[in-house]
This record gives C-alpha cells, structure tokens and sequence, in this order.
C-alpha cells in the first residue's frame, strides 16, 4: 500500500489561528464573532449534540440555536443544522449559508466534511474536548478556504488531562 502525505496547505491559503478559550471567555468570543460578521464574514458554531438531555450536561445545537438567535446574535441571522433533518431542509439551510444569507450557522459534527464556504472565517467549537483530534481537524478545516484570515475556536467546559492535552495538540498545529 502507497502511503501520501500532505504537510502544507494550498498556496493561496493562510494558516488558520487556532485558540483554546475558558467558557468565562466566551462574551470576548462572541464579540469577535460580531466583528467578523460586521466585516461581511461569516460563523460555524458546532455542538456534540443535536439536542440537550438529562442525562448530558453537554449543550446542544438545538437550544444553543434559540439561545444565541435569541439573545446573543439578534441583530443577525443564524441557522441550524444538524443530522436529524431531512436532507431537503439541510440542503436548503446550507444554500441559505453559501449565499451569506445566513450570518452565523449553528451545527452539530454534520458539518465535519463536504462544506466549503469560503467567506466562513470563525469556527467556534463547544465542548471542544469531546472530540476526538481528527474530528477538531476536520472541524477546523470548515474554515480558512480562501485568502481571508480565519479562526478556530476551542471552546474547553471539562477538564481533563487528555482533554487538555488534545486541545494543546490543536492549537499548536
């Protein structure tokens, strides 16, 4: 078996700034995110889960969705993805997102491969250390297809030693 290995990114691509933040950071985030949305860009925010349950103290892309269209982000449109849809509704959410009529676009994982938005230039992930790191790659990957400078956000709520050391990996690379 031949084994390839890519080790730089596409010329015309800038690296992508990948950070680590403390939940206690998120309002510094979430006006970041405004500027970028100010400056025409846009946002993926992904969730590990579509739904929030009582067994989890994970949040979840449902209720994240009410409550950053609600209260965070109102003066912008933000959507919802997420695996449970049907593929006409999540097709026409992410033409929605394509054509920047959405600002900010709420997920779960559903994202991960096959979205190439050139004008997305934050990717904020929650629960960051639920995720495995080809997972954080692939997320991180959503990201930074164009000349414009991007982001990656890792959002850290359980703290773990492999946890933290997976999200260093990450933000190192």
């Amino acid at each position: 078996m031949d084994l390839s290995i890519i080790d730089e990114m596409p010329k015309s691509r800038i690296p992508i700034t990948t950070t680590v933040v403390q939940p206690m950071r998120l309002s510094k985030v979430y006006t970041f995110i405004t500027e970028e949305i100010n400056r025409g860009k846009q946002c993926m925010v992904v969730y590990p889960l579509v739904e929030e349950t009582e067994k989890s103290d994970l949040a979840a892309a449902v209720e994240a969705h009410q409550e950053l269209s609600e209260k965070i982000f109102p003066k912008y449109k933000v959507g919802l993805i997420h695996g449970r849809m049907k593929k006409e509704e999540k097709d026409m959410v992410m033409e929605s997102f394509s054509n920047n009529n959405i600002n900010i676009l709420v997920s779960t994982t559903v994202i991960e491969v096959g979205i190439d938005i050139p004008n997305a230039t934050v990717m904020l992930v929650e629960h960051a250390e639920r995720f495995g790191l080809t997972q954080l790659h692939q997320l991180r990957g959503r990201v930074g297809r164009s000349t414009h400078k991007s982001y990656c956000i890792l959002v850290q709520r359980n703290f773990t030693d492999l946890g933290n050391q997976r999200l260093r990996i990450m933000e190192g690379t």
